[in-house]
């Protein structure tokens, strides 16, 4: 994985990436950032290839029909270890547009990586912690600036915004201090995803909502490396949009509580989702990969 990461990155992606930085016509930063999606997608296909050749990872999975490289989608998921990443590239490399994450801003310092998701666009945010809101509320909303600068580049060329909308990687932990209603959740946060539909409510026009279930003895990333998961289930819904999700979420309250209500609603019944799947053989429908 470090190989393939380093071979696709430093000598190949990197100087694409500057030169993306000095090009003076738009055109040319839009061909150089198809050329950067392709080296991309080229490099998940090749860390792909060493999931199936060394983790032996028995994968059942369930795709909806239909879906496009060239249309808008919203993708959601549970969110439960960095492992999620190379689970969810995976599944939909060169099957919808190139996955977009929203990133935590220190994430920009993770070497050779971190420059390739500047280059390609990812949008990094800046977390704030209550206490430094208090003392500082100029602060907030900064955040959804971001989003907002983010799904103004969304809109020039198909793209599938990935928001966990959790916020963090569930641990038993959080849950706790979340005091969280679900028993394999965390309480969903709704802003991020308002606003992205909000702004890209033109072109989008669906929901992938994907779950996806590890063995609950192992789930973390340096054991899917390590060949110590040995099954992962994922089910993916495909959800058209519905009118009643499109407002102004910062100043429409009734719409907030609507949309987080609706938010709420899904999480319940992935919650039982992921207690089924953990039981179930498959969640139904299972495709190799």
């Amino acid at each position: 994985m470090a190989l393939n990461t380093i071979f696709w990155g430093l000598p190949i992606f990197y100087p694409l990436a500057l030169a993306k930085v000095v090009a003076p016509f738009k055109s040319w930063r839009k061909l150089i950032g198809r050329a950067l999606t392709l080296i991309a997608e080229t490099w998940i296909s090749f860390n792909s290839l060493n999931l199936r050749i060394f983790s032996g990872v028995k994968w059942t999975v369930n795709l909806p029909p239909g879906m496009k490289k060239n249309d808008w989608y919203l993708v959601i998921s549970n969110h439960q270890s960095w492992a999620d990443i190379l689970v969810l590239q995976k599944i939909f490399n060169r099957k919808i547009p190139f996955l977009k994450f929203f990133l935590k801003q220190e994430l920009i310092w993770v070497p050779v990586l971190g420059i390739a998701w500047w280059a390609l666009d990812f949008p990094f945010m800046k977390r704030y912690s209550k206490a430094l809101l208090a003392r500082k509320p100029e602060l907030k909303g900064k955040d959804l600036e971001t989003t907002k600068k983010a799904c103004e580049k969304f809109k020039t060329i198909p793209v599938s915004v990935m928001n966990f909308v959790e916020g963090t990687r569930f641990t038993g932990r959080k849950k706790l201090d979340q005091k969280s209603p679900y028993q394999r959740l965390l309480q969903p946060k709704a802003a991020g995803m308002a606003y992205v539909l909000s702004a890209l409510g033109d072109q989008m026009h669906k929901i992938l909502n994907v779950t996806i279930v590890y063995p609950p003895e192992a789930r973390t990333l340096w054991q899917l490396l390590c060949g110590e998961i040995r099954e992962i289930k994922i089910n993916i819904e495909s959800m058209d949009i519905p009118p009643e999700l499109i407002g102004d979420y910062f100043n429409d309250e009734t719409f907030r509580a609507s949309f987080q209500d609706w938010l709420n609603r899904l999480w319940a019944k992935k919650d039982l989702q992921m207690a089924a799947m953990s039981k179930s053989p498959n969640p139904g429908g299972p495709q190799a990969l």
